[in-house]
C-alpha cells in the first residue's frame, strides 16, 4: 500500500518536524504500507513557517490547487490513498470529486475518532485565526454540536520545533491550554496542527489525566489503510451523487485547469517526495 502525504508545510525545510514525522510513520504504519512525505512547494512561502500565509480565506483558497493537483498526480501514479495532513484540511472536498482512490484529511480523521472517544471535543491550537474555519468543518462533517472549546497554546510554531530538542516548556504550555479546555467541558482533545501532534506523539502524551489526546496523524494514516482495505476488500469508495461529490467530465476538468493557467493533466514526474516505510530507514524520491 501507498499513500500520499500532503502538508500545508515545505516539510523539507523543517527538519525537526520532518524527522519527527519520519519516525511516527514507521511506528504508526503497519507492514508493508509506505508513505511518501510532500510538502508545499518550494517557493509558496518566503519563510520555512506558513504562518499568516494560510491564515486568511483567499490566501488559503490559492493554496488549494496544489492540493487538488497532488490528488491528480497521486492517482495516475498509482498510490492507494491521498492524506492531507493538515487539519484546516486543504483541498478536501475538491480532491475527492476528481479521483477515486480515498482522500484523507487530518481534520476530518481526527475529529471522528473524536466523537467516538468523548462527547465534547476541544482543540488546542497556535494559529487562533483558523478557528472559525474549524467549527465550519465541523459542522459540514455533522460533529458541530459535538466540538467545543478550541484553545490557543502559548507554544508556536518556532517553539513547537525547539520542542523536539527541548520539550518540556511545549508540554507545559499544551497541558496548561488543554486544562482550560477540559475545564470548559471537553473530554477529549485534538491537537490543532500537524507540528504540535507529531511533537505529543513523540513524547508520549496520550493523554491529560482522564482526558485522552488523539494522534490525528496516526489517526489520518490508519483510517487511510481501512479505506484502501474497503475498496480493494469490499468494492466501498466515495458516493458520486450531488454537487459536493459528483466527478466533473475529464474534458472539462482539463479545459478549465488549462483555462486557469494549470496543467491539463498534471505529470507524474512532479512526484518529489520522502519516502518512509514503516520499520525502514528513509529515501529519498527525488
Amino acid at each position: 500500500m501507498k499513500i500520499w502525504h500532503q502538508s500545508l508545510t515545505s516539510i523539507e525545510n523543517v527538519p525537526p518536524y520532518r524527522d519527527a514525522v519520519i519516525e511516527h510513520i514507521q511506528k504508526i504504519a503497519r507492514p508493508g504500507v509506505e508513505v511518501v512525505l510532500h510538502g508545499m512547494s518550494k517557493d509558496t512561502y518566503p519563510t520555512d513557517y506558513p504562518g499568516h500565509f494560510i491564515t486568511y480565506s483567499y490566501l488559503q483558497n490559492l493554496h488549494r490547487e496544489q492540493f487538488v493537483r497532488a490528488a491528480l498526480i497521486a492517482e495516475k501514479a498509482g498510490y492507494d490513498a491521498m492524506f492531507i495532513g493538515t487539519i484546516p484540511d486543504v483541498g478536501l472536498l475538491e480532491a475527492r470529486t476528481l479521483v477515486d482512490i480515498p482522500v484523507i484529511g487530518y481534520g476530518q480523521a481526527s475529529f471522528h475518532i473524536a466523537s467516538m472517544l468523548g462527547n465534547k471535543i476541544g482543540v488546542v491550537n497556535f494559529l487562533a485565526p483558523l478557528a472559525d474555519e474549524l467549527r465550519e468543518n465541523a459542522h459540514r462533517y455533522g460533529l458541530s454540536e459535538q466540538l467545543g472549546p478550541i484553545v490557543q497554546s502559548e507554544a508556536g510554531f518556532d517553539d513547537v520545533l525547539a520542542g523536539f530538542r527541548n520539550p518540556e516548556p511545549v508540554i507545559a504550555a499544551f497541558k496548561k491550554a488543554a486544562s482550560i479546555a477540559i475545564a470548559e467541558g471537553a473530554d477529549v482533545i485534538v491537537p490543532g496542527e500537524g507540528p504540535m501532534n507529531v511533537f505529543l506523539a513523540t513524547n508520549g502524551i496520550s493523554r491529560i489525566g482522564d482526558v485522552p489526546v488523539v494522534d490525528s496523524f496516526g489517526a489520518g494514516i490508519k483510517m487511510c489503510e481501512s479505506f484502501v482495505d474497503l475498496r480493494n476488500l469490499s468494492g466501498v469508495y466515495m458516493t458520486r451523487r450531488g454537487f459536493y461529490h459528483a466527478k466533473p467530465p475529464a474534458e472539462a476538468i482539463a479545459r478549465l485547469r488549462q483555462l486557469y493557467g494549470q496543467e491539463p493533466e498534471p505529470d507524474v514526474k512532479s512526484d518529489l517526495g520522502i519516502s518512509v516505510k514503516s520499520g525502514q530507514q528513509l529515501t529519498l524520491d527525488l
